[in-house]
């Protein structure tokens, strides 16, 4: 059974140095993004952790970006979940596809001038081979006013919502962009529920969380990694 977050953080956090930091658009004076707060209402926003509303407050302007450097502490697939995976290669890779834990690992966000959005790369380290990267783009758009892209016109529509420690995305349902036209795609098609957790450690580190969830077939992926601010 996982240990409690506050916990496990000392296992990886006390291995990080202590630098000071140089002026750069992730400190208080960058300007202020409001679109997650206005997903998630400003009572559930109030009272997030300073530290979480700070990193989804920023606007990431110019052609900077801001990088989450950590390491992956836990992964699991259930047989029909390391399929999928696989399968989702055609795709583009968008879910972590082996169970190696201790690896560096690193989450990069820029803006979406096209998608006015943001780009959001994940870089996962393995033993063996080049790095795993994801890349999806989070669009303000949809019926639930964000959406998440994989590429291939695939994504999927993402409800937000405040946690007691951070911020949780639920999948709402999925759908493909065809000739500039979006079909949702019918429940029995789908992989399942889709969730997100981006949770309070530290005034400087977070822990990740994804989990994909069928169902029927019950859990099929999860992946958890310990980050912190660059």
């Amino acid at each position: 059974m996982p240990m409690p977050i506050a916990e496990r953080s000392g296992q990886y956090g006390a291995s990080w140095p202590q630098t000071k930091q140089a002026s750069s658009p992730t400190q208080s004076d960058a300007p202020y993004d409001p679109r997650f707060r206005r997903l998630i209402g400003s009572k559930g926003w109030a009272a997030l952790p300073a530290s979480v509303r700070r990193r989804f407050s920023k606007r990431i302007v110019d052609q900077r970006m801001v990088v989450y450097p950590g390491v992956i502490r836990e992964a699991r697939f259930s047989a029909m979940g390391w399929l999928f995976a696989q399968a989702c290669r055609l795709v583009g890779a968008p879910l972590p596809l082996g169970r190696e834990c201790g690896l560096p690992a690193a989450v990069s966000v820029m803006e979406d001038r096209q998608g006015k959005g943001q780009l959001w790369t994940r870089t996962y380290a393995r033993s063996r081979g080049f790095p795993q990267v994801i890349h999806s783009s989070k669009r303000f758009d949809g019926p639930t006013g964000l959406e998440e892209r994989i590429g291939l016109g695939i994504g999927m529509a993402l409800n937000v919502s405040a946690l007691e420690d951070g911020i949780a995305f639920r999948s709402d349902h999925y759908f493909v962009s065809l000739f500039g036209k979006r079909v949702r795609l019918p429940d029995w098609v789908c992989p399942g529920e889709t969730v997100v957790k981006h949770r309070h450690v530290s005034d400087d580190s977070f822990v990740f969380s994804l989990r994909l969830s069928h169902k029927w077939l019950g859990e099929l992926v999860y992946q958890e990694g310990l980050f912190h601010d660059a």
